[in-house]
């Protein structure tokens, strides 16, 4: 790895890591349930967040985002899961071992459009060399995208097998840094600078009381709406768009520790698009958005291999379902915003520069309309 102008950060989620204002700090409180302790996925037991994000010279603007479901050996310890395409325009890997089977087997990573094989082949490498994986075979890597190229070199690929490693090793728990970060480093949502976002929600002891978070990967269009407010509208930005602008992708992984079978939480899953489409996302021709759903309930685990012709397993019934789905939608919005609050104006590939939102203006709005929380 070059030493010389080349500023490479790996940044894992933490409690000791400073933090950017997010929507709810200007007091914009998205739905009705309570958010987490940190506002994160990882507010559900056992999930960790790593970073690797890539910056060098006045191009490269990339990296990688690794999302961990729990702390076992994934491959042998597999978990229950989801994918739903809301526009399949994109490269999601391992999409059709997951629809068969319904679950997961290595940990989640998200990148740029060109750095999946990259990214496949450092999860294949992980899987393996983990002790007790010694006679596998095979492995189904989960990696999800979004073109960075307008900020980024995405032709040069510049993402490596260490870099995809590095956010898995410094993978933690706590809160997580969001924004010009890993995975989000040159993305852009709505005509402004997007990135990584994240969010979760709590259910009440009525409901279950179990915790739903959620983590995007913001580089998509749209006519932008904050709980409720038309802020392009406002601005009057949306007949300046361009056609570049109103295409994108968004990654929306969505993990939650009640008990689900793949079946459910699919339908879970088709609710986090319901999230994006609160923001005014409009998952346009040129967009991939694809929600990963998973289930980290500790008796749920898949083994690989057991003497058990049988899985015994506990699942939630259909009827009990819908505070979940709220909650998912809920996050998704708010993980959506964070994503936006927490950018920063980046300048990259060939000079193009993308601003931050106008917090300022943007709050201003919201106290127009009444839908500030002193």
């Amino acid at each position: 790895m070059k030493k010389l102008g080349v500023f490479l950060m790996v940044l894992a989620s933490s409690n000791m890591l400073s933090q950017q204002k997010r929507a709810r700090d200007y007091g914009i409180e998205i739905g009705v349930l309570k958010p987490g302790e940190n506002n994160a996925i990882t507010d559900v037991e056992g999930v960790t967040v790593g970073h690797t994000t890539i910056i060098e010279g006045d191009n490269i603007r990339t990296g990688v985002t690794a999302i961990l479901p729990h702390a076992k050996n994934i491959f042998q310890n597999k978990v229950p899961a989801a994918i739903y395409i809301g526009n399949g325009y994109g490269k999601l890997a391992g999409y059709s071992q997951v629809k068969e089977l319904g679950n997961i087997e290595t940990p989640i990573i998200l990148t740029n459009t060109l750095s999946v094989p990259v990214a496949t082949e450092a999860l294949i490498s992980y899987i393996l060399d983990l002790p007790e994986n010694v006679s596998v075979k095979s492995v189904n890597s989960i990696v999800g995208e979004t073109n960075d190229g307008w900020l980024n070199d995405i032709r040069g690929r510049h993402v490596k097998q260490e870099h995809v490693l590095n956010a898995i090793k410094n993978a933690a728990s706590g809160a997580v840094k969001e924004g010009n970060v890993g995975a989000g480093t040159g993305t852009i949502c709505f005509g402004y600078k997007g990135g990584i976002g994240t969010a979760s929600r709590v259910l009440p002891k009525s409901t279950g009381g179990y915790t739903v978070g959620v983590l995007v990967q913001t580089n998509f269009g749209g006519v932008l709406e904050i709980n409720g407010v038309p802020i392009d509208k406002e601005l009057d930005r949306y007949p300046k768009y361009s056609h570049y602008e109103g295409d994108g992708s968004c990654m929306i992984v969505v993990i939650t520790d009640a008990p689900l079978d793949s079946r459910n939480l699919e339908r879970l899953a088709k609710r986090a698009m319901l999230g994006l489409a609160k923001t005014g996302g409009i998952a346009s021709n040129g967009s991939g958005d694809f929600v990963i759903a998973v289930s980290t309930a500790k008796d749920n685990l898949i083994p690989d291999k057991s003497e058990s012709s049988f899985n015994t397993i506990k699942v939630l019934r259909n009827q009990d379902t819908t505070s979940l789905f709220l909650a998912t939608i809920e996050a998704t919005e708010e993980a959506i915003l964070n994503s936006l609050f927490t950018a920063e104006t980046m300048t990259g590939h060939n000079g193009h520069t993308i601003t931050s939102i106008p917090t300022k203006t943007i709050i201003e709005i919201m106290k127009k309309y009444n839908k500030i929380k002193d």
